[in-house]
């Protein structure tokens, strides 16, 4: 048992408690733990005191700490709260408040099956999840977004590897660095916290290939996407393979700049970047993400 709290103080009381646990200061944006290192995981009361836009990169650390499968308990504050609150016992602290459907979409794009999501209103009102660590990857977004990436879904081999776009035979990285979307191969947290670039995908379910994904599993992930784009307001989308976009908005798209915005943000269609599309060559996904870098330039 590992109990982890950014306050000593709070480490201490633990000790009553569960006196065989390891204590960790820590903060839970960042977690110092192995990947798959982790059971289970319990939080009362301590992801609220992250801000909404930056609450699904925490899950999504936790999600790597987890191993698949295993179960979360996440207790939240139930309301509209967005800072300190006038009568709290350690003035300064911040506080978020969630409603169950935005707090749903943020565990589902972190990569956790929502099992039971309830409402507690005696004393104070709070949002119950009980959740699983799915086998998918989680989504890498947050506030100020540049470039939002949406896949299409992680492959088995990603899923397992943790990272998008993984294989090594996959043009998407060395596209990228090429072009300068992003600076480091396969490293979504650094694309995220020093480009600015998120990344996300249409289904969250991982397969080995995306042929198994159906018309319904994209239009879903697509109405999933448009709130997260509604929410958070990237510069750019930039949907990777056609296959998904067709499926789910318009089924004679072209690779390019679409016509129609997406939820009001301009919205970016290319091939996919894996390599059994022999009918794209490295040179054109770099040029694919040169235009996406210009449209997020220009804002």
């Amino acid at each position: 048992m590992v109990a982890l709290d950014a306050a000593r103080a709070m480490l201490e009381l633990t000790r009553g408690v569960a006196s065989d646990a390891g204590l960790v200061q820590a903060d839970v944006e960042a977690l110092p733990l192995r990947r798959g290192s982790l059971g289970g995981a319990w939080a009362r009361a301590t992801y609220l005191h992250i801000p909404r836009p930056r609450l699904p990169a925490a899950l999504a650390e936790l999600h790597q700490a987890l191993r698949v499968g295993a179960p979360f308990h996440l207790t939240m504050r139930l309301g509209d709260d967005d800072g300190p609150l006038a009568d709290d016992d350690f003035p300064g602290r911040y506080f978020a408040g969630w409603r169950p459907e935005p707090l749903r979409d943020v565990l589902v794009g972190a990569g956790f099956v929502v099992e039971e999501l309830t409402e507690e209103f005696e004393g104070r009102e709070w949002l119950h999840v009980s959740a699983a660590r799915a086998r998918t990857l989680p989504d890498f977004v947050g506030p100020g977004l540049r470039v939002l990436v949406v896949g299409l879904n992680p492959s088995e081999y990603a899923a397992e590897a943790g990272v998008g776009f993984a294989r090594p035979g996959n043009r998407f990285w060395p596209a990228a660095v090429t072009a300068g979307l992003v600076s480091r191969d396969r490293d979504p947290r650094h694309a995220l916290h020093h480009h600015q670039v998120g990344m996300t995908d249409l289904v969250k379910r991982a397969t080995p290939g995306a042929a198994t994904l159906t018309g319904e599993e994209y239009r879903d992930g697509l109405e999933r996407v448009g709130r997260l784009v509604g929410w958070l307001r990237p510069r750019v989308v930039c949907f990777v393979g056609l296959t998904g976009w067709r499926a789910a908005r318009d089924p004679k798209a072209v690779a390019g700049v679409q016509a129609e915005r997406f939820e009001g943000v301009a919205a970016y269609v290319m091939p996919n970047t894996s390599g059994v599309n022999a009918h794209a060559s490295l040179d054109d996904f770099v040029n694919h993400f040169r235009v996406v870098q210009r449209l997020a330039d220009d804002g």
